[in-house]
């Protein structure tokens, strides 16, 4: 008999929870998959707490914890109903939540997800697995990225060093070696799409630039670019990790000083800025890479996609769609894979070589079902 897992998270743009079911058999399938929008004014509530530097309310951060594992409860009970499958066929459940604030560098490290695993394992009476990241931070990691060890793990390594680009929020890159003997790697690279749709949010109050047709309309502007790249992040060595609290619209408004743009031109900038540092992380830390596969949101951005490729020439840059995976469900499928784990009561070998941490860990709290 199959067992099935479903993997739940919402990245750092915040526009939606992505659902996967998914099985792991001789190698990871993805069944089925669907994203479950917010509620607006709960997303807005997401990114004001996400970029506020400021006090923050403790009965905000309650109501938002509750109000969001709801959501991640719905989203689960939706794919279930449309896909005509019984809670009592899943084996677990594998929650991210939504990140609030990574500061695995501060003096006291922290990372913070909300989405409270009570609710959801409430909601939707299944096991819920959660909390994979602090466990890796107390041991002296980042707790991120995560993706790299389900990576190695749904690509069986090749003969060949190959590179794994996840577009989200952030951009963060696996690196697969050739060599069996070397070790995974991997890291985030900087903001992919987390600015993009802030800025055209703001400026046309849409939520995505839908194909890039906003920033292809612009223009480069070699100036911001240039103040942009500046930031220590991109020249910092792994392992790092960084979210949506450091590059935000506050962030690039400082960059924005003395400069007339339009509002298109520090879009197409925007694109330039996530195309020049993804192919610069690759050039420094996987040279041998013979191609790039990218999963997540922005494959669909082809003004992106494009820029990459052209950044990245002659490696051949592709949708991990051309080995018959869907892009828009990999980092969901991730957290199932991690529940599934984590029940079995495994540390994925791969992570401290990614993340930094002292030693494997098993990942994620349980909260039994009902």
């Amino acid at each position: 008999m199959v067992t099935l897992y479903l993997g739940l998270i919402s990245g750092t743009s915040a526009d939606g929870i992505d659902v996967a079911l998914a099985t792991f058999g001789r190698k990871p399938r993805l069944i089925a998959g669907v994203t479950h929008a917010y509620a607006p004014r709960v997303r807005e509530r997401i990114i004001a707490l996400s970029q506020s530097e400021g006090s923050v309310a403790l009965d905000e951060l309650g109501t938002l914890d509750v109000e969001i594992g709801r959501a991640f409860g719905e989203a689960a009970l939706k794919l279930l109903k449309r896909e005509r499958i019984a809670v009592a066929d899943i084996r677990a459940l594998g929650s991210h939540g939504q990140t609030l604030r990574h500061r695995p560098l501060c003096a006291v490290p922290y990372t913070l997800q909300l989405g409270d695993p009570n609710v959801i394992a409430e909601t939707t009476g299944i096991t819920t697995v959660a909390d994979f990241r602090r466990r890796d931070v107390a041991a002296g990691g980042h707790g991120a990225p995560l993706a790299p060890a389900f990576h190695a793990a749904m690509l069986a390594r090749s003969e060949h060093a190959r590179v794994v680009l996840n577009l989200g929020g952030i951009a963060n890159i696996t690196i697969l070696p050739g060599n069996r003997k070397q070790a995974l790697r991997g890291f985030d690279t900087g903001p992919a799409s987390c600015l993009l749709d802030a800025w055209i949010e703001q400026h046309l109050d849409q939520p995505y630039d839908k194909n890039g047709a906003f920033a292809a309309s612009g223009r480069v502007d070699a100036t911001l670019l240039a103040r942009l790249k500046s930031d220590p992040y991109f020249s910092a060595p792994p392992p790092k990790s960084t979210g949506r609290d450091a590059f935000h619209l506050d962030w690039l408004r400082g960059h924005l000083r003395g400069l007339a743009l339009a509002p298109r031109d520090v879009q197409a900038t925007l694109v330039a800025l996530s195309a020049h540092t993804i192919a610069e992380a690759v050039r420094a830390h996987a040279r041998d890479a013979q191609d790039v596969l990218v999963c997540g949101g922005g494959v669909r951005n082809a003004t992106l996609m494009n820029a990459i490729a052209a950044a990245l020439a002659p490696t051949p840059v592709s949708s991990i769609a051309t080995l018959g995976i869907d892009p828009d469900y990999v980092e969901a499928m991730t957290f199932a894979w991690l529940a599934r784990e984590r029940l079995a009561r495994r540390a994925p070998a791969d992570v401290p070589g990614v993340t930094g941490a002292r030693g494997a860990r098993v990942l994620g709290a349980v909260y039994f079902g009902t």
